[in-house]
């Protein structure tokens, strides 16, 4: 077994009775610059990459991913349930189709060549069928290429801090949170072995309302996520908010 596929594994029957599970190793990492030195010089599909919701957001502040990434790939395809985001990228001069990427039929049925790199970004925390999801990711992926995962980390900080003002931080449409160990779990059980695993300090976005309860609960989310970098790079990195996971077709 190696360390990066299988650090999960109990180190004594007891540890193995109390269901505890060893962390990787893993690497304090900034997420932009991080998810481009995966891209650079390769081919790429970016699904989910119509960022529907934020887009405007993130445009505007010169933080869409995809913009990015188009800089960096030597080709680019984007793939999103999203026709609207698709026919928006599709008149901005990019080669995007609209799909389902939990339908493995629907993903195969788009005959595209297969990429070196596919991005993932935060995509997976939104979907009903994760399972068929990355199953549709071989669909995608080249036998010697990477699926590059990004995601909110279950262990980081910020909720367990909000909780104490009475509130939760998260995206409206997300259903499930991801620790190591089951984002691992289920890449496993889906024909992909982890080769890499990074953690980043996501930033702040505006929150939806008003009122002295949010400003003082944005101003204390800015306050622990600098502590929480702090950490996350001296001591213990999946400490931060988000968790990024590299991995490839598993061999046969």
């Amino acid at each position: 077994m190696s360390r990066s596929s299988d650090a999960f594994v109990a180190q004594d029957e007891r540890s193995q009775r109390l269901l505890v599970h060893k962390l990787p190793e893993a690497h304090l990492v900034e997420r932009m610059p991080f998810v481009l030195g995966q891209a650079r010089g390769r081919r790429v599909i970016h699904v989910g990459f119509a960022d529907a919701g934020y887009r405007e957001f993130h445009v505007a502040e010169e933080q869409w991913l995809h913009d990015h990434l188009a800089s960096v790939a030597t080709e680019l395809v984007g793939i999103d349930l999203d026709v609207d985001g698709v026919a928006e990228a599709v008149a901005r001069g990019y080669e995007a189709y609209a799909a389902d990427c939990c339908d493995v039929e629907a993903v195969a049925a788009l005959d595209l060549q297969s990429a070196d790199t596919v991005i993932a970004g935060e995509i997976i925390e939104h979907l009903d069928d994760p399972g068929g999801f990355l199953d549709a990711m071989h669909e995608l992926c080249a036998s010697d290429g990477v699926l590059v995962i990004t995601t909110p980390n279950a262990y980081g900080w910020v909720n367990p801090a909000a909780l104490l003002a009475g509130y939760e931080v998260n995206h409206p449409d997300h259903i499930a949170m991801y620790t190591w160990r089951t984002l691992s779990q289920m890449l496993r059980r889906h024909g992909w072995e982890i080769v890499e695993t990074a953690t980043f300090v996501p930033s702040v976005k505006p929150a939806a309302g008003t009122g002295w309860k949010l400003r003082v609960l944005g101003l204390a989310a800015r306050v622990l996520l600098a502590v929480e970098r702090l950490v996350a790079r001296t001591v213990a990195p999946f400490a931060a908010d988000g968790l990024i996971v590299v991995a490839r077709p598993a061999k046969p």
